[in-house]
């Protein structure tokens, strides 16, 4: 089967991205663009982000997870860490997240350093979670091969069973990771394919340092 999609193109015309409009700190930016999205789009989720890890086998791979906070001191999420992506990242913790927010013709691509966020993090986090997401965590052994869907429904019954009034413990293996950005590029769609990227680098000092890139 051979599908042509030379044709599938469209005009860029929403918005603009200007050096001299943009904050010093980008986590500032970052912040403004995903209040603009979430509210205008709340049919999204704007937390949605691509993940990139250097797996054990060499090859890169991608996977959409959630964002559940930020701050300066960067972007975290919630993971099985003996799952593939969890086994990558303490292999090698160089990753990359990118959001693309086609309803704003937006993209931010962070490049950071993943490390575990502390167990007090992961704890409370973990007990904000519906009681189903809590056993689901416990049910499944994360990118293990199983033979059917029916091994994880009759696991979680019997965890149902197992922790009926009771309160359920976090797994050790699983938790948080912060990644910590080391460069952030936001990407504004423009018309005639000359996009605005403005490339923010810490520099040695840990400071924000602002370019204009070619698109």
């Amino acid at each position: 089967m051979n599908k042509d999609l030379s044709n599938y193109r469209k005009s860029y015309e929403k918005g603009e991205l200007l050096l001299k409009d943009t904050p010093d700190d980008a986590i500032a930016l970052f912040a403004k663009w995903f209040k603009e999205i979430d509210t205008s789009f709340p049919e999204i989720e704007a937390n949605a982000m691509t993940l990139s890890t250097i797996g054990l086998d060499g090859f890169p791979k991608n996977r959409v997870v959630l964002l559940k906070s930020f701050n300066k001191d960067g972007f975290v999420f919630y993971s099985n860490y003996e799952s593939e992506k969890g086994k990558a990242i303490l292999k090698n913790p160089n990753v990359c997240l990118s959001f693309f927010w086609p309803e704003g013709e937006r993209q931010v691509i962070i490049k950071g350093i993943a490390t575990k966020v502390s167990e007090d993090v992961s704890d409370n986090y973990f007990n904000s979670r519906p009681r189903g997401s809590r056993l689901g965590a416990i049910a499944s052994n994360q990118s293990d091969t199983i033979l059917s869907r029916d091994v994880l429904e009759k696991e979680l019954k019997l965890l149902e069973i197992k922790y009926e009034n009771k309160s359920i413990p976090r797994p050790k293996y699983w938790g948080g990771f912060n990644i910590s950005p080391v460069s952030i590029e936001f990407w504004q769609g423009r018309a005639n394919r000359l996009h605005d990227r403005i490339l923010y680098k810490k520099d040695e000092n840990k400071s924000w340092k602002k370019y204009r890139l070619a698109p």
